[in-house]
């Protein structure tokens, strides 16, 4: 991506050096998986998804503390620009700038290198993840067949060209509680899944399932080639830890034969599947509107919580 590490303040990068290849908190995990159903047997195969009962791993973390200073470093130059520029928004977390502007491109220039930081992040718990399984399984990484289906950055602003009133217009998308789904042919995509679409990964909760689908030329028209990247909230963190005994979630996971590592009391509560809402309905109504497609679904047997 166009970054620009000199446009990261020195406090964000002291915060992300030590947390390179850790998952953090929040609805961030770790997960073995185990393929339980498959809807698209052909996209299923171009991505290595042969039968049922394959275990896969899926990852989802970001950029860290790293990213996080990045917003929030971004927010005060924003907000003095929006003074500056006569910008009204609801809520001080919209705070925002023209594109072009000194504070929005460097924004742009710092976010990308935050998504940088989440790519290498990702890629190092990948290489992590591989060496646990050559190592309990006494065999390399090549043998036991793992190699990464897919990895996509989401909550991120990305340039793209979108048909806009009949017009092809280049765009800066923002994508928030969603992710990129781009259809076949795309030129943004790599060669592999050219035919099928985009791999679009869904995360359900550590109790249910998560989906994999692929990206659609409706979702390009109607979305920006966007759709939802999990199950969202049903119940906030503070009702959560309220309304539910951690004891009691633990209990459900183990009848479930879900094996699970996580920090605290406080996160099994907030992740719990009743904080979530339904995935499989969510994942069902994407597919019916026609912007995404159901390839694969995941049932989890291990679960890692930062």
């Amino acid at each position: 991506l166009n970054a620009d590490p000199s446009k990261v303040s020195m406090r964000a990068k002291k915060r992300g050096l030590p947390q390179l290849g850790t998952l953090g908190a929040g609805n961030h995990y770790a997960e073995i998986q185990v393929v339980d159903e498959i809807f698209d047997k052909w996209a299923a195969s171009k991505m290595g998804i042969e039968c049922l009962g394959q275990v896969c791993v899926m990852i989802h973390s970001g950029s860290r503390g790293f990213g996080h200073q990045v917003a929030t470093d971004a927010l005060v130059q924003m907000e003095k620009a929006m003074k500056r520029d006569n910008i009204e928004v609801n809520d001080r977390q919209l705070a925002c700038a023209h594109i072009n502007s000194v504070e929005g491109q460097d924004y742009l220039k710092a976010m990308s290198a935050a998504a940088n930081f989440a790519w290498v992040n990702r890629s190092s718990m990948t290489f992590l993840s591989r060496q646990a399984f050559a190592k309990q399984f006494n065999m390399t990484p090549d043998d036991l067949d793992m190699h990464v289906i897919y990895d996509v950055s989401h909550n991120i602003a990305k340039v793209e060209e979108h048909i806009v009133d009949g017009k092809l217009k280049t765009l800066l998308v923002h994508r928030k509680g969603s992710t990129r789904a781009f259809p076949p042919h795309h030129p943004l995509i790599p060669v592999d899944y050219q035919l099928t679409g985009q791999p679009v990964l869904i995360g359900g909760t550590m109790g249910t399932c998560s989906y994999v689908l692929t990206g659609t030329e409706q979702g390009m028209r109607d979305t920006f080639g966007s759709t939802c990247h999990g199950a969202g909230r049903a119940l906030s963190r503070a009702k959560s830890r309220r309304n539910l005994d951690y004891t009691d979630v633990l209990r459900k996971l183990e009848e479930l034969g879900i094996s699970i590592r996580v920090a605290s009391p406080k996160l099994v509560m907030e992740e719990a599947p009743e904080s979530y809402k339904n995935v499989t309905d969510v994942v069902d109504t994407c597919h019916a509107a026609g912007i995404s497609k159901k390839a694969i679904k995941l049932r989890p047997i291990a679960v890692i919580k930062g």
